[in-house]
């Protein structure tokens, strides 16, 4: 009975210590455990220490009442990995953003650039493309191989340089392996089949931007057959990237198809952006000829972003000489709306801008989905759509990152990364005229424990964020 009392009291002592953070009276949205209930959350040492319905004392107070509390969110495909991106994504809710599609070639390099610059976390894949431009010689200025990295198919000497740059990536910590196989068009089916098969080996996740696009012939069905093909024959984990944007009008068939896979026990996943447009290089493999049949979409259809024009024969000629990001208006709406409302589909923007111009979903894709498709066309409820956002990616990455079990989720021992916002007015400001523009309604957001958001205001002075890495072998 004495041992009994003298833990209860060192256990009163312990949580009357004031917490360093505490979120106040807000509407807790826990997707793992389903909570959904107004709870105070006291947060210590970058960690959740207590979800409460008594109050509790903080060494700071964050008043939530009215505003929802939910874990930050995950974008698995964030092309933006630098400061001004990241000032985008933070706003947007995001504390966590991950460049899995094209990856890196030196993932030591990658990490090393951006160690105590974060303000959110990040991590990056071991990324095909970005190998076939080392060992091609590719000219590109960008991470979309626009030479011999695209259109040369490789020897059987390269392939294995290719496997060994995968095997050197997934040894130092990458996040599997990323493949934008439409950009790299001459790639034969037995390349990217040796890769999956490294991946396999390490039981990595691969992450792709199949092979085509559209219904064209060979179409996106023919492209998603191949991965699901090598997953199942390598058994490397299959994600597939932007399932809209690739599979156009065929998309709804795509989703089927992948549903039936899972039903089968194949470990594959999907994701979409919110948006009817796609964007990419021009200079890329994509707009090789040909391109007007395989997307289905003319030049008038191509917006230039640095301009803001609808492109025509001539400036399409002249801007494919130079490097540039378009806008590519060619997704059907109820694509995305079946997209983003299908409970199994994630949500992640491929997102980025540079010097505030590009697509607007890199700044606003994760409450566009609150405002538009929770809210105003009521697609999905709002905790399928937090899941979408932060559980289901988490849990997609902690297979490779187990430090990813601490995000996605708010309960005691979880990661203090948080999204609190009003649901009542939580909506995207960026547009495709003003990229940049943030959002309103998300009120703060928490980055290990850090407020990076504040009153729906960036603040700039820290940085908090985190390496999201793999075993470093």
């Amino acid at each position: 009975m004495r041992r009994w009392l003298g833990a209860l009291a060192l256990t009163t002592v312990v949580a009357a210590q004031p917490f360093d953070l505490v979120i106040a009276g807000g509407r807790v949205m826990d997707p793992e455990s389903r909570l959904d209930a107004v709870r105070n959350v006291g947060v210590r040492a970058g960690k959740v220490a207590a979800i409460s319905a008594a109050a509790l004392t903080g060494k700071r107070t964050i008043d939530a009442k009215g505003l929802v509390v939910a874990p930050g969110f995950i974008d698995l495909h964030a092309h933006g990995q630098d400061i001004e991106n990241q000032r985008y994504q933070a706003r947007d809710g995001v504390t966590t953003a991950l460049e899995l599609e094209i990856g890196a070639y030196d993932i030591d390099e990658w990490y090393r650039e951006r160690e105590g610059k974060r303000l959110i976390h990040s991590g990056a894949s071991a990324g095909h493309a970005q190998a076939r431009i080392k060992v091609m010689k590719d000219p590109a200025k960008t991470f979309v191989p626009s030479g011999d990295g695209a259109r040369k198919a490789a020897s059987d000497e390269e392939i294995t340089l290719l496997k060994a740059a995968i095997e050197r990536g997934l040894q130092r910590g990458g996040l599997g392996v990323g493949f934008g196989i439409q950009y790299t068009p001459a790639a034969s089916r037995w390349e990217i089949l040796e890769m999956f098969r490294v991946a396999g080996r390490f039981k990595a996740p691969v992450f792709v931007h199949i092979r085509h696009m559209g219904p064209a012939e060979p179409d996106a069905m023919n492209a998603l057959e191949e991965v699901i093909s090598a997953s199942v024959i390598t058994g490397a984990p299959l994600h597939v990237v932007h399932i809209t944007s690739s599979g156009l009008a065929q998309a709804p068939k795509l989703l089927q198809t992948i549903a039936e896979a899972r039903a089968r026990g194949i470990d594959i996943t999907t994701e979409c952006y919110p948006y009817n447009a796609a964007m990419t290089e021009l200079r890329s493999a994509m707009f090789d000829p040909g391109w007007q049949k395989v997307l289905g979409v003319d030049v008038g259809q191509l917006e230039w972003t640095a301009t803001g024009e609808r492109l025509t024969p001539e400036t399409f000629a002249k801007y494919r000489k130079q490097e540039g990001l378009v806008i590519m208006h060619m997704i059907p709406d109820r694509v995305v709306d079946q997209a983003v409302g299908d409970p199994t589909v994630m949500i992640a923007s491929d997102g980025y801008v540079s010097n505030g111009k590009g697509h607007p979903r890199g700044a606003g894709t994760f409450t566009r989905v609150l405002g538009k498709y929770v809210r105003e066309k009521r697609v999905v409820s709002l905790m399928d759509a937090i899941r979408k956002m932060s559980l289901d990616p988490a849990r997609r990455v902690e297979i490779i990152a187990p430090q990813m079990k601490g995000k996605g989720r708010i309960k005691v021992g979880s990661d203090a990364d948080l999204a609190i916002f009003d649901p009542a007015t939580v909506s995207d400001g960026a547009t495709f005229r003003e990229p940049a523009l943030p959002p309103k309604g998300m009120q703060y957001v928490v980055v290990a424990g850090t407020p990076v958001v504040e009153n729906g205001a960036l603040r700039d002075d820290a940085r908090p964020g985190q390496a999201v890495r793999g075993a470093v072998r």
